[in-house]
């Protein structure tokens, strides 16, 4: 899998999926970053994987659990290993379960904090150890409305998106004197995905007013977060429609 160019610079993306991680992927493709891209089943990457690679970029596709810190740290060493320096981490992974509190199970529970927060701690962990000694790098976790407020019927996805915007807090006050961006993104609204357009087709409809949130838009402030000059990095951005109630 190595390059014949030499080590190339990489934007590991965690949980690319068809919509924002997809996008944000094909961002810094873009840019003259190698997309690298995980999802629990890889063989739905190949889409994605194509779509990079016949628009110029060059991408790698892994499957991989989030949650699992051997895979974790077998997916970080290979990349290093074989394909270049991780200069960029997205930590997007969803995890968006509703259930009442009344019938939530704690194995649902602890299910959904294992993919929304936990996961981001090890691959957190895992890509910060090899930037620290580089002395630089970007980390950008994807939060949600939940991050900030508790919703009915969301106790799960709340605890879990709290969590995961606490860690990116401690990590941004460490890793930031030693030249580490670290950044988490509210993405509040609904977003331009299949899921919308047939569950909510009221909603979807929004779309030609710009009334919810287009993916390649998302992923176009992941760049900016990453090639902000760092005497005036952000830490939160918060994105959502001009319509959207906050």
């Amino acid at each position: 899998m190595t390059t014949n160019q030499g080590p190339s610079k990489v934007a590991l993306v965690i949980g690319a999926g068809d919509s924002t991680g997809g996008a944000i992927a094909k961002r810094f493709a873009a840019g003259d970053y190698t997309a690298c891209m995980t999802r629990r089943d890889a063989e739905k990457l190949e889409p994605l994987i194509g779509s990079i690679r016949d628009a110029g970029g060059q991408a790698y596709g892994f499957g991989s659990d989030a949650r699992k810190e051997e895979e974790v740290v077998a997916l970080v060493e290979k990349i290093e290993r074989e394909i270049g320096p991780i200069e960029v981490l997205v930590f997007n992974i969803g995890a968006n379960v509703p259930s009442s509190v009344l019938e939530e199970t704690a194995r649902k529970y602890f299910k959904i904090w294992e993919m929304a927060c936990f996961g981001g701690f090890l691959n957190g962990r895992e890509v910060a150890k090899r930037m620290v000694t580089r002395e630089r790098g970007t980390i950008i976790f994807t939060g949600a409305t939940a991050s900030v407020r508790g919703s009915a019927n969301f106790a799960g996805f709340a605890g879990a998106k709290h969590a995961l915007r606490a860690l990116a807090q401690s990590m941004a006050r460490e890793l930031g004197p030693k030249n580490i961006h670290v950044a988490h993104v509210v993405v509040d609204g609904a977003i331009d995905t299949a899921f919308i357009r047939d569950s909510f087709p009221d909603l979807y409809a929004l779309k030609d007013r710009d009334g919810i949130l287009n993916p390649a838009h998302i992923a176009e402030n992941y760049w900016y977060l990453h090639t902000q000059p760092r005497d005036a990095w952000t830490f939160e951005l918060d994105l959502r429609p001009y319509m959207e109630k906050w």
